[in-house]
């Protein structure tokens, strides 16, 4: 395909059909060539190249089903990796959360970890608590960014502002182009509103644990959002996890109180039967001595 027919002397319609033919077996060979290094290309894993000559008939369908496989695989490569990504990082969360006993360390350990693995700019962790005869609140345990958080809220009711209804819905709420007045995140260089702001509800066996707000000047991917909704059931675990081994402890405290109290109270007892004891040999002793003083008289 490389050289072209030559004919001396040709001219005319003879002339038209070899220029014709040498054009056609050039074109021929651009195309194969093309073809053929982006196929090269593809077997080595470059998957950025795609055929783009001009081509008709089977050449053409050849040059689309190339370029359709390219795509094919890019789109497999990138789900695979994205997998990898979201398994080789839940796998991470859990360990870091492995033998957690802390609300506190768990709540500064996620957010920024979090944060960092997903861009977030900005981050709040709340705690679901409920004090004796009082309504369960949503406390702050830890924030990321937060400029001033005297301005941020410490608490929310179940209902209140989106933290609180997410809370209540157990359901995720998230915000595209956020308004500027909603929040600002800053630096030392300047402040600027985020784009997207998700809030997650953190659930065991559909009980509401915790909530989770995160904030970023990009959108969250949507391999994103699958992270983040697989990791706060690992996390409602670890904090149902904490609760039961809080209560455990304090109910093994208050068995402890209580047995060391029934101790007491059992050596107390055995105190005055010693005493109840001496006092009934006594009065034995002294009944013992008015008979025999009462005989000899």
């Amino acid at each position: 395909l490389g050289g072209q027919a030559s004919v001396p002397g040709a001219s005319g319609t003879w002339k038209d059909l070899t220029e014709n033919v040498n054009q056609l077996a050039q074109n021929l060979t651009v195309q194969v060539r093309s073809i053929s290094e982006v196929a090269s290309a593809v077997t080595k894993g470059d998957l950025t190249r795609t055929i783009r000559v001009e081509a008709k008939g089977e050449l053409e369908a050849l040059k689309d089903t190339i370029n359709q496989m390219i795509a094919n695989l890019k789109g497999t490569t990138l789900r695979n990796h994205e997998q990898d990504w979201l398994k080789s990082n839940l796998a991470k969360f859990a360990q870091m959360l492995q033998g957690q006993r802390d609300r506190n360390a768990v709540a500064n350990k996620v957010l920024s970890e979090l944060a960092e693995l997903v861009n977030a700019r900005y981050g709040a962790f709340y705690v679901l608590e409920q004090e004796v005869a009082e309504e369960p609140k949503l406390k702050l345990f830890a924030g990321y960014a937060q400029k001033n958080r005297k301005l941020i809220n410490n608490e929310f009711e179940l209902s209140e502002g989106l933290v609180g209804q997410c809370a209540t819905d157990k359901e995720r709420i998230r915000l595209s182009n956020v308004p500027s007045e909603y929040l600002q995140i800053s630096s030392g260089i300047g402040s600027a509103a985020p784009i997207d702001l998700v809030i997650l509800p953190v659930l065991f066996e559909n009980n509401i644990k915790a909530v989770i707000e995160l904030a970023s000047f990009e959108n969250f991917s949507d391999t994103h959002i699958d992270f983040l909704d697989q990791l706060t059931e690992s996390i409602g675990i670890v904090l149902n996890n904490i609760e039961t081994n809080t209560r455990t402890e304090e109910l093994l405290k208050q068995s402890q109180s209580l047995a060391t109290e029934l101790s007491a109270q059992q050596e107390e007892l055995r105190r005055a039967n010693d005493e109840l004891h001496d006092k009934g040999r006594s009065l034995e002793e002294k009944a013992e001595q008015l008979t025999l003083t009462s005989k000899y008289k």
